[in-house]
């Protein structure tokens, strides 16, 4: 194998967010569900022999030093690997969204290269370098939607019903750091239902159970609307127009539960965005069963 192409890196929405508790090392301490969406970057990959790491971007321009060139460095060290490779990414997700984009660039990156330079790691393997990239790393190479706790890294498997989401994206770019020092971070310690979610073995309850006005929101989101305007104004538009709103992750980015064709649904996000500011960014998407790579690394 010399290489390979059109890999996919699928985006994430948090269809909650709740803090929970904080460690003594200062990272917070979380529980949320992680959807799998359709709006993905794709990453192409071709063998070197002399070891070298390379990357070319179409599209939007990373950082010289990004996620997927510390991803492939970390499994080059972790196993002695002589290879190398050349990493061309077709960069869809937007940055500073909240989507996990990065993360899961990295993950694909990960996976992929098992392949490409038969490692044959084993998926736990594979986590244990994940999470050291970034705490959300692992999800995307879990391979399933997930129960999400501690920092990132505590994944349970959820089956969730198929569900469309129109995911609205402004200009705006938050800075986690920033958002989780906020005084109006949100906390949900009290909420003892957090802890009884994972139990219900009914894929629906679980959806239903999430967009409750008792259980689900993202604790995060009253400091990022503080933060930002543009995070406010996306919020209410999207409630406008379908009836419900939420922020996914840190932000920028929000969605709302959506039902109906995908062409008339797009019609209503292309109406939307010609009233937007200039810049924003809207897709309407699926959620995925798994992730395409799942079978990437053997469990």
């Amino acid at each position: 194998m010399k290489a390979l192409y059109d890999v996919p890196a699928p985006a994430k929405l948090n269809l909650f967010l709740h803090v929970v508790g904080k460690r003594p090392d200062g990272y917070h301490l979380l529980q949320s569900a992680f959807v799998l969406i359709d709006w993905m970057d794709t990453l192409h990959f071709e063998l070197r022999s002399d070891g070298q790491l390379a990357r070319q971007d179409r599209g939007a321009e990373l950082p010289p030093d990004d996620l997927c060139l510390r991803a492939a460095r970390a499994l080059q060290q972790h196993t002695g690997c002589q290879l190398g490779v050349d990493i061309t990414i077709e960069k869809r997700i937007p940055s500073g969204a909240g989507m996990g984009g990065g993360s899961s660039d990295a993950a694909s990156v990960l996976l992929a290269l098992n392949q490409l330079w038969q490692l044959n790691l084993p998926r736990k393997t594979l986590l244990e370098i994940g999470l050291k990239l970034g705490a959300d790393v692992p999800f995307f190479i879990g391979g399933h939607n997930a129960f999400v706790q501690g920092i990132g890294e505590e994944l349970m498997p959820i089956e969730l019903p198929s569900q469309q989401f129109a995911v609205l994206k402004p200009t705006a770019h938050l800075g986690t750091q920033q958002i989780f020092s906020s005084d109006l971070l949100q906390r949900s310690e009290s909420m003892a239902i957090v802890a009884g979610f994972p139990a219900s073995t009914d894929p629906s309850k679980k959806l239903g159970q999430m967009f409750s006005k008792e259980f689900g929101r993202n604790d995060l989101q009253r400091a990022a609307e503080a933060a930002s305007p543009e995070v406010q104004l996306a919020l209410q538009m999207l409630d406008k127009m379908f009836g419900n709103s939420r922020m996914t992750g840190s932000g920028s980015a929000v969605f709302a539960r959506v039902n109906g064709e995908k062409g008339i649904l797009s019609q209503a996000m292309a109406t939307m965005l010609r009233d937007a500011p200039a810049g924003w960014l809207g897709e309407i998407c699926r959620s995925l069963d798994q992730h395409p790579l799942k079978d990437w690394a053997a469990d």
